[in-house]
């Protein structure tokens, strides 16, 4: 009689952290980049669209697969990606919301 059970083979979790973490991290180099020598206005604004773009997913995605892994339950994955998702929707809401309406202070002297 042959075995049943399903066995599962190791190996895909390290590339999915692996591409999403360099995604992680090329993103932010590029939004720092972006937002060199930039008013602090266009600054929070490149920072909101980055968080909402680039660090929720990924980030949202990498920390409950460790998280997951070291606790050996899918379903701790899926309980952290709930509390984490509406932190980050805050923190990305706020700081674009500041960036849209931040003054620029323009020093207009002739």
């Amino acid at each position: 009689m042959k075995d049943k059970t399903f066995h599962y083979e190791k190996g895909g979790d390290e590339m999915a952290i692996g591409i999403a973490l360099t995604v992680l991290v090329l993103g932010l180099m590029f939004a720092s980049r972006l937002s060199q020598g930039k008013s602090a206005k266009k600054k929070y604004i490149v920072w909101g669209t980055t968080i909402i773009l680039i660090i929720t997913p990924f980030f949202s995605c990498v920390v409950p697969i460790l998280f997951s892994i070291n606790q050996g339950d899918g379903f701790a994955a899926v309980g952290l990606m709930m509390l984490l998702l509406p932190l980050f929707f805050l923190i990305e809401v706020v700081t674009l919301l500041i960036g849209i309406f931040k003054k620029d202070n323009m020093n207009k002297s002739i």
